[in-house]
């Protein structure tokens, strides 16, 4: 199926109520005091776009898991005055996301102004995506525009329901989303190279599967190594392995053998003895010691890593390399987002550690796209049809 989806820039939005189906699941400190508010920054060409085209955008968003109830300390009340810092227009934030006091708020709403539904979450139909609460969704607009990619895996009510019942299209996020991993899977610029990380191989196994159909070279690092190391015989002390997978392991180093791609795993890590940010360090390898763990790639991994990556004219990111909350183990995870902002072709990147180092970094415009959903993107690697996305028009 081909990511290219109907742009907002061709739905008829001119003087029409649009629902925008955004991420604002912000996180909060105490006192309902938003930490980062880097997706409700992330939402404004949008909202923007549909203000200058006389349209009434009304966003429908979720915030925490409610499970179906209606949590005080959930609602998105705090989120309204940012947004209208953000944007310079009034926002008018409703007690409810569906039947007539929904209605009344919006039509009422100022001219010009900016309109935030209640969390969708607290209607249990939301996560069942439940036909009938879309429609209810669907009835306070006259057209409808996606731009939450970090809930498009959803089949929910409010991402991919309500697509089924008015003129939709793609916002200007989700547009961009799908721009990037259409570089990476359809018609990538070759050597195509992929960079896996995180801490299990069980969560990432399918994306490598997936992968080594398309890539020149596979970089594995993080936790997720030394099951494969494992696999190969190698000696991993007391480092992170899922025995249950090691099969599963052997039968991708022998499909990637196959197939010509080039896996590369550390040859050396960055070992402790306890997880901890202050433990003692050293650098071993391939072997690891007993008793001592690996959690960081070494210095000539690392550079391995570097050399691939500016080598290649497409490059995608998911996880990191290491225990990246101790700085201690943080090195090998700056070393690829360091050469990824050296990389001379498109660099794509997703996953809540990658996207923090490469804004430890300050590498956010050094590489062609960061993406704003993790669990999203990977199954977009993966090869699964994103619900969210699935449902609306093609280009």
């Amino acid at each position: 199926m081909s990511l290219a989806r109907r742009s907002l820039r061709d739905l008829p939005v001119e003087g029409k109520t649009v629902l925008v189906r955004v991420d604002f699941n912000v996180p909060m400190g105490e006192g309902g005091v938003i930490t980062d508010d880097t997706r409700i920054r992330a939402s404004l060409p949008t909202l923007q776009a549909l203000l200058e085209r006389g349209a009434r955008p009304v966003c429908l968003c979720h915030f925490g898991r409610p499970k179906g109830q209606v949590v005080d300390s959930m609602r998105v009340d705090p989120i309204a005055p940012r947004l209208s810092d953000l944007l310079g227009v009034p926002v008018v934030k409703l007690d409810e996301s569906t039947g007539p006091t929904a209605q009344e708020g919006i039509a009422s709403a100022p001219e010009g102004s900016v309109v935030l539904l209640e969390n969708v979450r607290f209607h249990a139909g939301e996560t069942q995506g439940d036909d009938g609460l879309a429609r209810e969704f669907a009835a306070l607009g006259e057209a409808f525009v996606n731009d939450a990619f970090g809930a498009s895996h959803r089949d929910h009510a409010s991402v991919s329901g309500i697509a089924r019942h008015l003129p939709s299209a793609a916002g200007l996020l989700l547009e961009r989303e799908l721009e990037a991993f259409r570089s990476v899977l359809e018609q990538p610029e070759r050597p195509l190279c992929a960079i896996l990380g995180g801490a299990k191989v069980s969560d990432k196994l399918a994306v490598v599967d997936a992968l080594l159909e398309r890539v020149d070279t596979l970089l594995v690092g993080g936790g997720m190594a030394y099951t494969f190391l494992a696999a190969q015989g190698h000696g991993v002390g007391s480092s992170l392995l899922e025995e249950e997978h090691l099969g599963t392991c052997r039968e991708a180093l022998a499909k990637a053998a196959a197939r010509g791609v080039e896996i590369c795993l550390p040859t050396d890590h960055v070992v402790a003895e306890r997880f901890a940010a202050d433990a003692e360090t050293r650098v071993e390898g391939p072997a690891i010691s007993e008793g001592w763990m690996g959690l960081d790639i070494g210095p000539a991994t690392r550079e391995a890593f570097a050399e691939r990556i500016r080598a290649a004219r497409t490059v995608v990111w998911n996880g990191p390399m290491g225990v990246f909350e101790f700085e201690a183990f943080r090195t090998g995870t700056e070393a690829v987002g360091q050469a990824l902002g050296e990389a001379a072709g498109t660099t794509v990147v997703g996953g809540g550690d990658s996207v923090a180092a490469i804004h430890l970094l300050g590498l956010e415009g050094a590489v062609s796209h960061v993406s704003t959903g993790g669990g999203a993107s990977l199954e977009l690697l993966e090869g699964k049809v994103l619900p969210g996305i699935a449902a609306l028009p093609e280009a």
